[in-house]
């Protein structure tokens, strides 16, 4: 079945901006797959006056023809175009003939690759909509790219002519888990919520992966099928991802590998030491460009004294880690997954994906606390003086001077916490109180999958939440 999943916000914000009463430049951008295209074809399809997309690894020449096939179908009727001015000047005529319309919709996807070395593209762009489009009062210019750090650079965060020139910008997530669930039970899948978490700690929240997956098969069929049998789709995905968001991919990629290693994550002065690379502004950049494109996450941990330099930066894209862990050494076992099923291997890896599930969760998480409308930081936590190290999995910190220190428990089941656990969830509490000098109430928090077994040793909980809190 087709039709927008989710996307209600962007949906909504689209449709405002093109109803607006002046011109408006709209920049999306967001990691390769997301469905940045699908989002504006599907929302304003019927509207678009111009429609191009820009030819993946095509010279300028291949970028000049599908501009000019692009302006024969708005109905141009001129001479091909022999570079970017002419080019615009063409644009310029079609839009000329609509201006009587309520308003004129501009969509140019996969804009990067229309910017060839020495093409002359971004001059010439910039010419069209601050020499004429911009004084107009109906145009509605929509751009996409994958190549985020190219759209960042050369259009939202511009210097040159286009420099705060953009009206709109739409960072494009991944789809939540409850837009992960509509997701699949709209094309006929009918798992289980425990299957849509497994489901998403592998493939993430992307549209596009999750369009590959059969309902005729189980996730550890599919998840075979994808990434572990002969010319597995997903196997070779990896290598295209990154060379379609970076002209010289391979540093980033270095970084990411490095963070796979490095689970609790690497302030960039570790990064930096580990990848022997001088922790400067091209470091600095290139976190800054994997954050945009939803890999990476900063956060700053709970000490005073450390600054925001020195947040800890952590791999957050779910398919980016499940590649890394299980496909970056090749298995000659095309049912690996299948064959894995309950292992230690495996369950201890969907225990450590879980944490990461509820990480990219928190907003849903609060909701389910009864707290979105309190003011809140939240971040993770780990001893520098108890041997062995008291770790906590989620903090989040309240205006209302309460803290939940959430701990996070993967299991197929109830979960049930014995003696042992007890007294080591007593003790990371007091720790923690102790090494952070905290005056705030401290509520022990369990975020399961199933929920909490109720016994002698549960008391210390103040609240408990399953699987399900994840999907509100």
């Amino acid at each position: 079945m087709g039709g927008l999943i989710g996307r209600i916000k962007e949906k909504l914000l689209l449709e405002q901006y093109v109803e607006s009463e002046h011109s408006e430049f709209i920049a999306i951008y967001g990691r390769r797959r997301i469905g940045k295209t699908f989002l504006v074809t599907e929302t304003l399809g019927k509207e678009l006056d111009f429609d191009m997309t820009g030819v993946m690894n095509g010279d300028s020449a291949m970028q000049l023809t599908s501009f000019s096939l692009s302006l024969a179908q708005s109905g141009y009727t001129g001479r091909q175009p022999k570079n970017w001015i002419e080019a615009f000047a063409a644009l310029r005529e079609v839009v000329s003939s609509r201006l009587g319309q309520r308003h004129v919709v501009l969509f140019i996807d996969e804009m990067p690759c229309l910017d060839t070395p020495k093409s002359g593209f971004v001059p010439a762009l910039d010419l069209f909509w601050n020499g004429w489009a911009s004084r107009q009062k109906n145009v509605k210019l929509v751009v996409c790219g994958s190549a985020t750090t190219w759209m960042v650079d050369n259009i939202i965060d511009s210097h040159g002519g286009l420099h705060n020139r953009i009206t709109h910008e739409m960072h494009l997530h991944p789809f939540t888990l409850d837009e992960t669930e509509q997701y699949l039970q709209n094309n006929g899948f009918h798992w289980n919520r425990l299957a849509v978490c497994q489901t998403y700690m592998i493939l993430g929240g992307v549209p596009y992966y999750l369009s590959l997956l059969d309902n005729k098969m189980g996730l550890p069929a599919n998840v075979d099928r994808l990434f572990f049998s002969e010319d597995a789709e997903l196997a070779r995905e990896y290598e295209r991802l990154f060379s379609s968001l970076f002209r010289n991919p391979q540093p980033y990629k270095d970084i990411i590998r490095l963070l796979t290693d490095n689970r609790s994550g690497l302030t960039r002065k570790e990064i930096s030491s580990k990848l022997g690379k001088e922790s400067g502004g091209n470091l600095s950049k290139m976190l800054t460009n994997l954050e945009n494109c939803d890999f990476l996450r900063k956060y700053n941990v709970r000490e005073r004294k450390i600054n925001s330099n020195n947040g800890i930066y952590q791999l957050t894209d779910f398919y980016v880690r499940f590649y890394n862990d299980f496909c970056r050494t090749h298995s000659t076992d095309s049912h690996y997954w299948s064959n894995s099923l309950n292992t230690p291997k495996q369950n201890n890896w969907y225990g450590l994906a879980y944490e990461r599930l509820c990480m990219a969760h928190v907003e849903q998480i609060k909701h389910a606390l009864g707290i979105s409308g309190i003011r809140t930081e939240y971040y993770s936590w780990r001893s520098k003086n108890s041997i062995p190290a008291a770790q906590i999995d989620l903090i989040i910190e309240r205006a209302d001077d309460i803290v939940n220190l959430c701990e996070i428990k993967y299991s197929r089941g109830k979960y049930t916490i014995d003696g042992n656990e007890e007294e080591k969830l007593r003790n990371r509490i007091t720790v923690f109180e102790q090494e952070t000098g905290l005056r705030k109430a401290v509520q022990l928090t369990m975020i399961t999958t199933y929920g909490l077994n109720t016994n002698v040793h549960s008391s210390e909980v103040a609240v408990s939440l399953d699987m399900n809190a994840l999907f509100d």
